[in-house]
C-alpha cells in the first residue's frame, strides 16, 4: 500500500539577516549604489522607509571607510560607489566631518504614506 504524503516546504529565514527588498542580487546592489550616491551628493533623500533601513547600514559603512584618505580607502571606495564625485565628497568632506564621531551618521525621518501607492515613505539625512 502506497500512501500519498503531503509535505509542506515552508521556508525558514534561518540566518538571513538582509533584506532583499523584492529584487536579484543585481538589482538590488545598483539601487542601494544610486541611493548612496544620492545621498552623499545631496546631504538628505526621500525614499520608501524600506529602502531607508536597508540603505543606513550601507552608507555607515561607507562614511566609516572615508574617515581615512589613503589609497585604499578611495579605491574600495570608487569599486562600492563607481562614482567620482562622490568619493571625493565622502574623503574631503564627510570624512573629516565625522573624523570624532564612532557611528551613527544618519538619520530617518518617517513622512507618512505615499498617495498613489500608500507606501511609507521617510526621509534619510547625514547628521
Amino acid at each position: 500500500m502506497s500512501k500519498s504524503v503531503s509535505i509542506i516546504c515552508v521556508i525558514m529565514r534561518h540566518r538571513k539577516s538582509h533584506k532583499i527588498l523584492d529584487r536579484k542580487i543585481g538589482p538590488r546592489k545598483a539601487l542601494l549604489r544610486n541611493l548612496a550616491v544620492s545621498l552623499v551628493l545631496f546631504d538628505k533623500i526621500e525614499t520608501t522607509e524600506a529602502k531607508a533601513k536597508v540603505l543606513r547600514p550601507f552608507i555607515e559603512k561607507i562614511i566609516t571607510l572615508g574617515k581615512e584618505n589613503n589609497l585604499t580607502s578611495r579605491r574600495r571606495l570608487i569599486a562600492l560607489l563607481q562614482n567620482q564625485r562622490a568619493v571625493e565628497k565622502i574623503l574631503t568632506t564627510l570624512g573629516p566631518k565625522y573624523k570624532e564621531r564612532p557611528g551613527g551618521y544618519t538619520r530617518i525621518v518617517k513622512l507618512g504614506q505615499r498617495k498613489g501607492d500608500a507606501a511609507k515613505m521617510a526621509m534619510i539625512e547625514l547628521i
